[in-house]
């Protein structure tokens, strides 16, 4: 019995060993697209609040030599790093500064600030800010202003802002994007027009993508002004008030326009003024249009800015709380025969 069972012992180890022996063998482009798929999906990535041991890229160091060398030779396995500025920093540091390092400097980094206290972290992302390429903060209560300023990462193309704190606390980080920033994402940020006009008027050229915030309709014109050559505009707000504008703007690259009403209370006997915008613009290459929670669709406003435009429309998204009524619909499809309507069940 005991012979069986040296025997099956022997042979499992004599299993495990060839398979070992396999895949060490493998060529180091095989090694390197499997630890790709090694790499947790971004859900769980977002959970963790420094490098985790247990899991890749961390984890596929402790293997064996060569896997080693090959991990710590492949930069895309360190391009995300999630810092949190709160608690016991000291603790944190020594892993984000290896993470880094590692790295070379090509990062997606997320930023969690919990308060003002930023020297540590300041000095610790001192020599990697001209190669971080995508940059995420959420700034939470204790927070009086954001610390970081967008225009000290010269490498910066993508960016986003969630504010839980001190309202008005990231206006200084924006005033003046880098060269190759084409993407702003600020939620929960709620910039006045006297701080937009204040901006440099090339301060936000390089952008082709913002998602924003409005709290009143006259920042759209200032808006477009500081975005000559965005495609992809997202506003959520209140859409209260009136555009105050001399003459029609016209904006030739924005292809795409998302407008979500923060407020469920849009009627017929509170609409949204989201007219004052298709009668204050012109937009020849509109080509998407997505619309929540406005209440009244304001048809003839945007049956004479598609006229006025000529624009090559493909889409039109009524989203939850849009009221619109059959022959309006009709005659989008008159006017374009070959433009793409969905609705949303609710209406």
């Amino acid at each position: 019995m005991q012979t069986i069972e040296s025997n099956a012992a022997s042979s499992e180890g004599n299993s495990h060993n060839a398979l070992h022996s396999t895949i060490c063998r493998f060529p180091t482009e095989i090694l390197c697209q499997i630890f790709l798929y090694c790499m947790p999906e971004d859900e769980e990535w977002k959970l963790t609040s420094e490098p985790d041991p247990s899991v890749a890229p961390m984890l596929l160091t402790t293997i064996c030599r060569r896997w080693r060398d090959v991990v710590v030779d492949m930069p895309s396995l360190w391009c995300k790093l999630r810092m949190e500025v709160d608690g016991d920093w000291q603790k944190r540091a020594f892993c984000y500064e290896s993470y880094l390092k590692q790295s070379q400097g090509r990062q997606s980094l997320t930023l969690e600030i919990h308060d003002a206290d930023w020297t540590v972290p300041r000095s610790l992302l001192q020599l990697y800010v001209d190669q971080i390429s995508n940059l995420s903060i959420e700034l939470f209560r204790g927070a009086g202003s954001c610390p970081v300023v967008a225009a000290d990462f010269g490498g910066l193309q993508e960016l986003s802002i969630y504010n839980c704190g001190t309202a008005g606390a990231i206006a200084h980080s924006v005033v003046q994007l880098p060269p190759n920033t084409h993407s702003l994402k600020l939620m929960n940020v709620w910039l006045t027009k006297t701080e937009l006009s204040s901006f440099n008027p090339l301060a936000w050229a390089s952008l082709t993508s913002l998602e924003i915030m409005v709290g009143e309709f006259n920042l759209i014109p200032c808006l477009l002004r500081l975005c000559p050559n965005l495609s992809s505009l997202t506003m959520i707000g209140t859409f209260t008030g009136e555009i105050e504008t001399l003459e029609r703007l016209e904006h030739t690259k924005l292809q795409s326009l998302r407008l979500y009403s923060a407020s469920h209370f849009n009627t017929h006997e509170n609409p949204s003024r989201i007219f004052e915008l298709f009668d204050a613009v012109t937009l020849p290459n509109l080509r998407e249009v997505e619309v929540r929670n406005i209440g009244r669709w304001p048809h003839e406003e945007f049956k004479e800015l598609l006229e006025r435009s000529q624009c090559p429309l493909e889409r039109l998204n009524f989203g939850s709380f849009v009221i619109t009524k059959k022959e309006e619909l009709a005659e989008y499809a008159t006017l374009l025969p070959s433009l793409k309507i969905s609705m949303y069940p609710r209406y």
